[in-house]
């Protein structure tokens, strides 16, 4: 942590982020590419989730913490999976996936409740995927600049119902071509 010091552990962060999205983005890396980037990244930072969210940086740097472990460890289960081989690192891994997907949606619901649901959309998004039809919706913070969630959550989508938030149907993803693409 002594290392980002100087330029600040967001700023570091943010920065190497929106490096990463203009490089997926132009097709310099794939998504599994950009998914291992920003897992070493994270590892490197070795920067804890904070347990208080009181500003729209730590609630985004807890959904981007949680969410890049959840899918590092699912790509490592599909890929053991693929390999047919050590059947019980797939199950560890898959559970890990799992395991760090609900904390992002925590992490998301305390970024939520921070921000009091104020500017905020979520939708269903059209997928290619079958397993995700009518399941992966999007949630954006319309006052931020790349802070779009995904999530495929039952409790959480009843409370951005509740809160008013989620609009019913489904609409084009503002990142289709990565929510689309396999990894």
């Amino acid at each position: 942590m002594q290392q980002y010091k100087s330029k600040g552990i967001f700023e570091t962060f943010f920065d190497n982020r929106s490096s990463l999205i203009i490089q997926y983005t132009n097709g310099d890396i794939s998504k599994k590419e950009f998914l291992e980037y920003n897992f070493n990244f994270v590892q490197k930072m070795n920067v804890k989730p904070f347990s208080k969210i009181d500003s729209f940086e730590k609630g985004m740097y807890n959904y981007q913490y949680y969410n890049v472990l959840a899918k590092y460890y699912t790509m490592l289960a599909r890929d053991i999976r693929r390999s047919r081989e050590h059947n019980k690192y797939y199950i560890y891994y898959k559970n890990m996936g799992k395991e760090f997907y609900h904390k992002k949606d925590k992490a998301i619901l305390q970024l939520l409740k921070y921000l009091e649901f104020k500017n905020v959309e979520a939708y269903f998004i059209k997928v290619e995927s079958k397993s995700l039809q009518d399941k992966l919706y999007e949630i954006v913070l319309l006052d931020y600049k790349e802070a779009i969630f995904h999530s495929k959550s039952y409790w959480l989508l009843k409370i951005l119902r509740e809160e008013g938030v989620f609009i019913e149907g489904k609409k084009r993803s503002l990142i289709e071509d990565y929510v689309n693409e396999r990894y």
